[in-house]
């Protein structure tokens, strides 16, 4: 992932912008699967500027899914590579924040949509690293089992889609 054309930064990093007052931070929550496992901990709030609001949870991923995922192959044997999809430092991964859910009782980000397996088989980052436009389809092509999303290799009305409307309650940024 290249520093080009960088479309997402962490909320923290950003002056002026914060949480509205009304609503979580989710910051150092769990997030649970649609099977009720523990993925990992939300570390960092994702923010499109252009749309001015939180798009994605940064999850620094469990240790229990990394060793599920590690050993997944990026390629098919039929294609005749075989690289790993994921390498050593790789443990963090994104969530569009439409596919997320708050428990506020309970602290907990559920992900109701996507289950650990597909969570083990998704391309990861390491943290500080600039995720491109490229990761975020790959990422949310993943999730949707979808191929066909947004096919354009612009910004341009991603960010419309039901994938990043803010159900969660994560009050858009002010």
């Amino acid at each position: 992932m290249t520093d080009t054309n960088k479309n997402l930064y962490n909320l923290d990093e950003l002056s002026g912008y914060k949480v509205a007052d009304n609503y979580s931070d989710v910051k150092g929550w769990d997030v649970k699967d649609a099977n009720n496992r523990t993925i990992g901990k939300v570390d960092h709030l994702l923010v499109n500027k252009t749309a001015e609001r939180v798009v994605y949870l940064d999850v620094e991923v469990d240790t229990t899914l990394l060793e599920q995922g590690h050993d997944t192959y990026q390629d098919s044997a039929s294609d005749g590579v075989h690289g790993f999809l994921n390498k050593d430092g790789e443990n963090h991964l994104i969530i569009p924040i439409g596919m997320a859910n708050l428990d506020e009782e309970n602290k907990l980000v559920n992900t109701n949509q996507i289950d650990s397996t597909t969570f083990a088989k998704t391309k990861r980052f390491k943290k500080g690293e600039v995720i491109d436009f490229g990761y975020e389809l790959d990422v949310v092509r993943h999730y949707k089992g979808d191929n066909t999303i947004h096919s354009s290799n612009s910004v341009e009305g991603f960010y419309d889609r039901d994938e990043f409307k803010n159900s969660s309650r994560i009050k858009d940024l002010k």
